[in-house]
């Protein structure tokens, strides 16, 4: 199958899977123009920008009225904007949650308001009243990072030993752990074979979560494991979950030489196929990348919406619900494409994601 009809059948399978959830719940339309809230964590990344711009448009088309807030990765504010919304007289709230425990109260007075709440990417925890959660299969996220580590240093031949070092995302952030536990199911049978070693022996969330996925502290903490653990040694991999982090890690590696001369850069992963680190990737630094189409995800939020605007009950693609600490939520989850550098092409700018122009 050549990379063109691969990413062909990835797009069919994508759209079919959005027809299927319309078709499992016929909706009215947005009668009356209720007006949705939607609360993004943050503009500090490129990715959850995209994601507002492509809900808002999708609902407005649709005949909504679409209000956007950042938190700018403050807490506080993000309930703030949420309490603000409420009192505006939203229908649906759609929450991608900086830290996804803190929602208990503020959901209970949507509740009591009769509001809709969806969780977008992050699960919201610890509330009853969380309606619905739409997200990338995040397990499969980490699974897919190993992977690449996995089949670059040909782990499955017996090679090894490699050093590698795991960094993990924020760990108020549930994703963080999803995407930790895919990765660890894949790596960690060749680190109790030793073949992958961690010379720093920092393996648990405790050690190596990065709070709010912060590219500078990513790059002091793989400044600090440099110094203390590869001054003779070669580091041959290290675990990213976000482009962002994997920018300030790779900063920190070329900073001593990795990536020139004889001195080879590490197997470096990454996620969200920021345009920052598919220039990486192109130009031989980052490994590679996970891309999460939030074009698609945007159709699935707002399809969610309609169902629970016109009181249905929104179909799901998932196999299971999640547990929030309280309840189970149905879900509904897309697929994630790896990219490397042999198939960014087609999958990037062949579906019209980026444009080449972008990428140069």
């Amino acid at each position: 199958m050549n990379r063109r009809h691969a990413v062909k059948l990835i797009q069919s399978a994508i759209a079919l899977a959005v027809i299927g959830l319309v078709g499992a719940s016929p909706v009215a339309s947005a009668a009356g123009k209720e007006t949705i809230g939607i609360s993004m964590p943050t503009k500090s990344s490129a990715r959850w920008i995209s994601d507002g711009n492509n809900i808002v448009k999708i609902l407005k088309e649709k005949g909504y009225n679409a209000e956007i807030q950042y938190a700018e990765d403050d807490v506080p504010n993000q309930l703030a904007q949420i309490e603000n919304f409420m009192t505006k007289g939203v229908k649906v709230l759609v929450i991608a949650p900086i830290d996804g425990t803190t929602m208990t109260n503020a959901l209970q007075k949507a509740a009591d308001k009769g509001i809709k709440v969806i969780a977008y990417d992050r699960l919201i925890r610890n509330s009853k009243n969380v309606d619905y959660y739409v997200t990338f299969d995040n397990f499969q996220v980490g699974v897919m990072q190993a992977n690449d580590i996995e089949k670059t240093l040909d782990l499955k031949s017996g090679k090894g030993p490699f050093n590698i070092e795991l960094f993990a995302g924020s760990a108020d952030d549930n994703n963080a752990s999803f995407f930790l536990e895919g990765a660890m199911s894949i790596l960690k049978p060749y680190m109790d074979k030793g073949k992958l070693v961690v010379r720093s022996k920092q393996v648990t969330m405790a050690k190596i979560a990065t709070l709010r996925w912060d590219g500078a502290v990513a790059q002091a903490r793989m400044d600090n494991l440099l110094s203390a653990h590869y001054t003779k040694d070669h580091v041959d991999a290290v675990l990213s979950p976000y482009d962002g982090m994997s920018l300030g890690i790779i900063s920190s590696l070329k900073g001593l030489g990795y990536g020139s001369g004889s001195l080879k850069m590490p197997v470096v992963t990454g996620q969200d196929a920021e345009i920052a680190s598919v220039k990486s990737i192109i130009h031989g630094e980052q490994h590679s990348t996970i891309f999460k189409d939030t074009r698609e995800l945007a159709k699935i939020t707002v399809n969610v919406v309609e169902a629970l605007v016109a009181g249905k009950k929104p179909g799901t693609a998932s196999t299971k619900s999640y547990n929030n600490g309280v309840k189970e939520v149905p879900s509904y989850l897309l697929k994630p494409v790896s990219v490397d550098v042999s198939n960014w092409k087609p999958i990037l700018t062949g579906n019209g994601y980026y444009t080449e122009s972008q990428l140069k």
